[in-house]
C-alpha cells in the first residue's frame, strides 16, 4: 500500500460536503443566486482535487494507493481508513464531474428551496466518493447508508406527483437490504479478532457454509442497489418521480455503489461462495439483460424507458463480474463508467424536453429535429451510445463482457449479445418517435433549441462518450493490475 503524503482522498470527500453545508447555512431563498454560485464553485473545486488522483496514479502498482489511516473509534478498533486502486479510481472523478453537471442542470429550473437542493447534491457527492474510498468496513457502511438520506430528500421534496411514495419505496428497499450487510460486517469483525479492515478480511479463511451466508447477506445489499432482477422495482418509480438531477445522480453514480460492492466485498471475502453461486448470479443477470430489455421496449414514458435500460445495462455489469476472467471483469467496470456518462446524458436530455413541454410521454413528441437540431444531434449520439454503437463508450464495456462471456461459455455469450439487439431496438424506437418524422403538434413546433448552459452540460458528456469510445486505454490500463490481482486471489482461494 502506498501511503499518501497529502490527503487527496479526504479532500475529495469532505470538500463537497463542506460546500454543501456552507450553501445550506448561507443560502437563503431570498438570494438563490448566491446559493447557485457557491454550489458551482464548490462542485468545480471538488472536481479539480480529484484530477491529481488520475495524474499520480501508478497503473503498475499492486494494492491501494493514496492511503490515509487514522484511528476513529479506538474502543472498537474502527479506523478512518481510505485508499483507492484501479477498480475504484475512475469513480471518484466521475462522481465529481456529474455533480457539476447536476448543479448546472438545476440552475434555472429549480426556483424554490434552491440552497437546500444544491446543498443536498454536494453532500451526496462527498458521501458517494467516501463509499469508493473506504477501506474500513464500518466507515464503508456509514458512507453507504448516509447516501440514502440526501437522495430520499431530493426525491421526496423536488420530485413529481407521487414523490413521497417513490422516496419511501427507494429508502425501504435499499435500507432493509443493507441491514443484512451490517450483520455480515459484524460477523467478519469478530472472525478477524476485532478488525474492520476490509483488506484483512480478504485473507480470512472462512468455511464454505459461512461464506455462502456472508455472500447472500452482501448480495441483498448490493443487488438492491444495482438493482438486479427481481429487486429492481423501486428504480423506475424513483426515476420517474425524481427531479432531473436526482435521476442523473441515481443512474450515473448510485447504482455503481452496488456493482463496486461486489468487487470490494463479495468476490475477495467469499471467493469459494462466489464461484459456487456464480450460476445463480449469471442467470439473474441474463434475465435482467433480456427480460428488462423487452420491458423497456413497451414503455410509453421516456424516463421509464431509460430507467429500465439502466437495469439491463447493469445486468451486463454483474454478468461480467461473475465470469471470473480479466476481459469480462474489466468490461463490467468499463460498462459502469460508460453508463455513468451515457445514462446521465440521457436523463439530462429528457430533462431538457420536460422543462419545455412538461411531459415525458413519448406520444406527446415527434419531429423534434425540425425545431431543435442541436439537441437532436446530441440525443441521437447518446441513444446510439446507449445501444452500444462502436466508437462510443457504450460499446467498450459491452464488447469486453461479450468476449469474456464467450470465453466462459458460448451460449452465455450468445444470450448476452442479444442485449445489443434489444438495446438498439428500444434506443432507436425512442429516437424515431421523439426526434424524427414530421412535427408532432403545435407545442413541438414552438420548441426552442438548447441554450448555452444546456449545450455545455450535454457537450461535456458527448466529449466523454466519444473520447472513451475512441481511446479507452486510460480506463482499462488503470484497472488491469487491480483486476488481475483480484482474480488471482479468487482463483487461489478456490484452489485451496
Amino acid at each position: 500500500m502506498m501511503q499518501s503524503t497529502f490527503p487527496l482522498l479526504s479532500l475529495a470527500i469532505w470538500l463537497p460536503i463542506a460546500f454543501g453545508i456552507l450553501v445550506l447555512a448561507f443560502g437563503r431563498d431570498n438570494n438563490p443566486g448566491l446559493a447557485r454560485r457557491v454550489s458551482l464553485i464548490g462542485s468545480i473545486a471538488s472536481f479539480l482535487v480529484t484530477l491529481p488522483l488520475i495524474q499520480h496514479f501508478d497503473n503498475a502498482a499492486h494494492g491501494m494507493q493514496f492511503v490515509e489511516k487514522t484511528p476513529w473509534i479506538g474502543r472498537f478498533n474502527i479506523f478512518y481508513s481510505l485508499g483507492i486502486d484501479g477498480i475504484s479510481l475512475w469513480f471518484v472523478p466521475l462522481t465529481a464531474l456529474i455533480t457539476i453537471l447536476v448543479v448546472i442542470a438545476g440552475w434555472e429550473v429549480i426556483e424554490k428551496k434552491v440552497s437546500q437542493y444544491m446543498g443536498a447534491f454536494l453532500i451526496l457527492s462527498g458521501l458517494m466518493i467516501g463509499v469508493f474510498c473506504a477501506l474500513d468496513g464500518m466507515l464503508f457502511y456509514v458512507f453507504f447508508e448516509a447516501t440514502l438520506i440526501p437522495m430520499f430528500i431530493i426525491i421526496g421534496v423536488w420530485g413529481g406527483a407521487n414523490r413521497v411514495y417513490a422516496a419511501v419505496k427507494f429508502f425501504l428497499y435499499t435500507f432493509f437490504g443493507s441491514l443484512l450487510m451490517l450483520v455480515a460486517l459484524i460477523y467478519l469483525y469478530f472472525k478477524s479478532h476485532g478488525s474492520f479492515d476490509i483488506l484483512a478480511w480478504h485473507q480470512l479463511p472462512l468455511p464454505m457454509s459461512a461464506q455462502i451466508l456472508v455472500f447472500l447477506s452482501f448480495l441483498m445489499a448490493f443487488a438492491v442497489k444495482v438493482p438486479m432482477w427481481p429487486v429492481h422495482t423501486w428504480l423506475p418509480d424513483a426515476h420517474v418521480e425524481a427531479p432531473t438531477g436526482g435521476s442523473v445522480v441515481l443512474a450515473a453514480i448510485m447504482l455503481k455503489l452496488g456493482g463496486y460492492g461486489f468487487l470490494r466485498f463479495s468476490l475477495p471475502i467469499t471467493p469459494d461462495a462466489s464461484h459456487y453461486l456464480a450460476p445463480l448470479i449469471i442467470t439473474i443477470s441474463l434475465i435482467a439483460v433480456i427480460y428488462i430489455g423487452l420491458v423497456a421496449l413497451v414503455q410509453a414514458d421516456m424516463k421509464k424507458l431509460v430507467a429500465y435500460s439502466s437495469i439491463a445495462h447493469m445486468g451486463f455489469v454483474t454478468l461480467g463480474f461473475f465470469l471470473f476472467n480479466d476481459m469480462a471483469v474489466q468490461g463490467g467496470i468499463a460498462q459502469m463508467i460508460s453508463h455513468g456518462f451515457v445514462s446521465g446524458a440521457m436523463f439530462l436530455c429528457i430533462g431538457v424536453l420536460y422543462d419545455r413541454m412538461h411531459s415525458r410521454q413519448i406520444a406527446d413528441y415527434g419531429g423534434v429535429v425540425n425545431t431543435m437540431p442541436r439537441f437532436a444531434a446530441l440525443f441521437v449520439l447518446f441513444s446510439l451510445a446507449n445501444a452500444g454503437l462502436p466508437a462510443t463508450s457504450g460499446f467498450i464495456g459491452e464488447f469486453m463482457v461479450i468476449l469474456g462471456s464467450v470465453q466462459y461459455n458460448f451460449w452465455i455469450g450468445l444470450l448476452a449479445a442479444t442485449a445489443l439487439i434489444l438495446g438498439a431496438a428500444y434506443s432507436l424506437y425512442l429516437v424515431k418517435r421523439v426526434i424524427f418524422g414530421d412535427i408532432g403538434n403545435a407545442q413541438v413546433a414552438q420548441l426552442k433549441d438548447l441554450n448555452k448552459r444546456e449545450f455545455f452540460m450535454l457537450g461535456v458528456l458527448a466529449i466523454a462518450v466519444i473520447a472513451m469510445g475512441l481511446y479507452p486505454a486510460p480506463f482499462t490500463d488503470a484497472m488491469q493490475t487491480s483486476v488481475s490481482d483480484l482474480l488471482k486471489h479468487v482463483a487461489i482461494s478456490k484452489a485451496n
